[in-house]
């Protein structure tokens, strides 16, 4: 029988979610957990990795499991047995066929900035203190739309066989002295939105026009690109898909 578990964790003492050899990783964290409690071995597959550092609100990942189990039980279980930076909301009964990676519709990531000095913010926001026209970098999030393919946000080196996302939302809003990027999409490349959150700085510093940050996406060079900006202020805020509420 095939589940899937609804979770949020905090990056900061991840190697990311991959397994990793002699790093700890939220997958390994939750397979030792799973397979402890449920007395067999278990091998999760998320809905997508997150590179070290990055935080989730939202991630979902599958399991296999012979029999029924006491969901309500487990969850409770979990949460206690788990460290404090990862949290189980739900465990759902799906399909034998569903899968959390490939069945996922639309994935959505924001990306924090605070620009004044904080004593609370700095694990899962970045401090950035330059003024930023916001306007302009909105009017490049329209850009993101006439395009499909971002292999100049990509990381090189990668395996992925197409570069090709299709973003279906990108915009940024200051709220105080919090400056938020919101960006969807159907996936995304590894790297791809720090990468655009970096382009986007140097725009919002006027050191890259909009007709240039077009030249960047059409040139499919990441070196073309501007920097990443830390991956302790990205988080993965939620994943979609047709069967789920």
């Amino acid at each position: 029988m095939r589940y899937f578990i609804e979770l949020a964790y905090k990056g900061t003492n991840y190697h990311g979610w991959q397994y990793q050899p002699n790093a700890d990783s939220v997958q390994e964290t939750l397979n030792k957990a799973l397979s402890l409690l449920l007395k067999t071995e278990i091998d999760i597959v998320g809905a997508g990795r997150t590179d070290t550092g990055v935080h989730s609100k939202q991630m979902y990942a599958h399991f296999d499991y012979e029999t029924e189990m006491d969901i309500p039980q487990l969850v409770h279980k979990l949460n206690s047995f788990l460290p404090k930076d990862i949290v189980i909301f739900d465990i759902l009964q799906v399909a034998d066929e569903a899968h959390a990676r490939f069945d996922a519709k639309k994935r959505t990531y924001e990306y924090h900035i605070h620009t004044k000095k904080d004593a609370f913010e700095n694990e899962g926001s970045w401090q950035y203190q330059h003024e930023l026209d916001l306007d302009k970098m909105n009017e490049a999030c329209q850009i993101l739309f006439k395009h499909t393919d971002f292999e100049c946000f990509s990381k090189t080196n990668t395996d992925v066989h197409t570069f090709n996302c299709v973003i279906f939302e990108a915009h940024w809003q200051q709220i105080g002295a919090k400056i938020i990027f919101t960006i969807s999409a159907d996936r995304f490349l590894r790297n791809m939105v720090r990468a655009i959150v970096g382009t986007m700085i140097n725009i919002g510093l006027g050191k890259v026009s909009l007709a240039d940050f077009e030249k960047i996406i059409e040139s499919k060079d990441r070196s073309q690109a501007g920097f990443s900006v830390p991956a302790h202020g990205l988080y993965l805020t939620k994943i979609e898909y047709e069967y789920l509420p």
